[in-house]
């Protein structure tokens, strides 16, 4: 391919997208952004954070996303109609940070914040994202990419076309967008009919509903509904989550007195509840699919735009942030001529096998949690109890053909090795994560910012260049 000099082009502002604009822009590529919607989406939609995704925003250098995340709260059942707790459980195992591992639990934090927060960061080097401009069609050759978009214009509903030239074009616009269709990639797999889901956020005034809990009411097999405090909607804000294989829920986000009727009924406080606010709603059916490759020629599609699954292990923002970041790190490097065009075959070659694993272990947890007994004794723990690889601390491209191991030995056949595994105590092998080492002291000036005293692997570590790590007797 010939070398472009035009921006990088990102389409859409999710999680994925700007996390590709924000790594571009760290490595001082010109990149756009645009977003169809007119206005910054509103919804908690996705809101756990792994700690292999901090790990993530900390070498883009945005610290904040960990530090306003909220820790998972404890997980309060309830029958139908009742506040008296049937017991209180923990999702998942907390685990203390380590030297290697800073960022050791999962926590909390909204979408329209996270966007925030990034959006600050790419405001300060000089990209904002442009709203209201969809992509309509597109075409390529092996000079750049050449991107028609519309931008709405003003309250009047004006729509004015435009004509990008692009070096590369990542498609982050999500599971409906233009961009794989035109592509013809494939987009296998199933839709849980059954498993319709309702959503949203919700202020409301209720003084016994402990806000030190995550609270669920009904019967996952039956009929269900979550309550999640969360600060950032204020003080009084929740999200809420319901389903049901009784009733049919298609169509409640648009009736906001039988939403709200079913929540009251659920939570059973009468008079002493009330729901002030319906701040966002929307409704899914989980699907499980995936395309059969990242991307053709200099178009790439990273997040919802290449894979969807359950929500069930939270892994769906940070499959996305990890896909965006794979990419546009490989772009820079090729945009800047210091990598041949064929490291960006690598994305497909160390993506593919890692979604293709997170599909079926988010999948088999679905239908852990939606299917099976539906008897009088509770089965939530089980349902919900998830093992530590949910953090994707072990994930890894051992396979990746840029990956080279000189220390494992040669294997006489074929092994298979798992993408998404666990990290294994004073395991690591070329392709695996990098662990974190504090309180490192430079034995020589390096005249850089940063490094008079004492550092860190992971402060050493960055979207913006590659670490030689030299170890001597």
């Amino acid at each position: 391919m010939t070398a472009c000099t035009a921006p990088v082009l990102v389409v859409g502002a999710g999680p994925s997208g700007i996390t590709a604009a924000l790594t571009l822009a760290r490595n001082n590529v010109p990149v756009r952004i645009i977003e169809k919607e007119t206005q910054h989406r509103r919804g908690q939609r996705g809101a756990g954070i792994q700690p292999r995704t901090f790990e993530v925003f900390h070498f883009l250098r945005a610290p904040e996303i960990h530090e306003r995340a909220t820790p998972v709260l404890p997980i309060q059942e309830h029958k139908r109609g009742s506040l008296e707790p049937l017991q209180t459980f923990s999702m998942i195992d907390y685990m203390e940070p380590t030297p290697a591992i800073p960022y050791s639990n999962m926590k909390l934090m909204g979408q329209p914040t996270l966007e925030a927060i990034v959006r600050e960061h790419l405001a300060k080097l000089g990209c904002t994202v442009e709203l209201g401009t969809r992509l309509i069609s597109f075409s390529q050759d092996e000079k750049c990419v050449r991107a028609k978009v519309v931008k709405h214009r003003g309250d009047d509903g004006e729509e004015v076309e435009e004509d990008i030239e692009a070096a590369y074009l990542i498609s982050a616009d999500g599971a409906k967008g233009i961009t794989r269709k035109q592509l013809e990639l494939t987009f296998l797999g199933t839709t849980r009919e059954d498993d319709f889901l309702v959503l949203g956020d919700i202020r409301l005034e209720a003084e016994a509903l402990d806000r030190a809990y995550w609270h669920i009411f009904g019967h996952m097999s039956h009929d269900l509904i979550t309550l999640r405090p969360t600060d950032e909607l204020g003080k009084d804000g929740w999200r809420f989550v319901m389903s049901s294989r009784t009733t049919d829920l298609e169509g409640l986000i648009h009736d906001e007195e039988a939403l709200v009727n079913r929540i009251k009924d659920f939570v059973g406080l009468g008079d002493d509840f009330t729901v002030k606010e319906v701040m966002w709603t929307s409704e899914f059916r989980p699907n499980m699919r995936m395309v059969n490759k990242f991307g053709v020629g200099r178009i790439f599609v990273a997040g919802d735009a290449a894979h969807v699954h359950s929500p069930a292990g939270g892994q769906g923002l940070n499959s996305s942030v990890q896909d965006a970041f794979n990419i546009a790190w490989k772009i820079a490097l090729v945009y800047k001529g210091f990598s041949p065009e064929s490291l960006l075959d690598t994305y497909t070659a160390e993506r593919l096998p890692v979604i293709a694993e997170m599909l079926g272990y988010t999948t088999e947890m679905h239908k852990v949690m939606f299917d099976g007994s539906s008897g009088a004794k509770s089965d939530l723990e089980p349902r919900l109890r998830r093992a530590n690889n949910v953090y994707m601390l072990g994930l890894n491209y051992r396979s990746s053909p840029i990956v080279v191991d000189e220390f494992a030995p040669a294997p006489v056949a074929p092994v298979a090795h798992g993408a998404y595994g666990e990290v294994q105590e004073g395991v690591l092998r070329a392709g695996d994560r990098a662990p974190d080492a504090p309180e490192l002291v430079s034995v020589v000036s390096l005249n850089r910012p940063g490094m008079d005293g004492s550092t860190r692997m992971f402060d050493i570590f960055g979207s913006t260049h590659h670490t030689v790590i030299i170890f001597a007797p």
